[in-house]
């Protein structure tokens, strides 16, 4: 079964151009990842510097290797260090 994955962040002016070359990287080794579907990019309209990714796997199993994987944890350290706070991650299924 399908599952989303809701990873929100809130994103100062002053590291965003860092955060972006991070975030790339993370998206180009997602996109190798057994049972990744699709990845979307959201920015609040009414709060600036705030942003949410809806990503979407075939199995919650999935998803699972992908957030144990060590490539994933070092750079998800890299992006909560440069954010100053843990990214948020939510997961959904049908």
């Amino acid at each position: 079964m399908a599952v989303k994955v809701l990873i929100k962040r809130k994103v100062g002016k002053e590291v965003a151009p860092l955060l972006e070359a991070l975030l790339r990287k993370m998206r180009t080794l997602t996109l190798n990842r057994k049972g990744y579907i699709s990845g979307e990019t959201f920015h609040r309209v009414d709060q600036e510097g705030v942003s949410l990714v809806i990503s979407t796997w075939q199995t919650i199993d999935n998803w699972r290797e992908w957030i144990l994987s060590k490539e994933r944890i070092e750079l998800q350290e890299q992006i909560d260090q440069l954010l100053g706070q843990p990214t948020e991650c939510e997961v959904f299924e049908n």
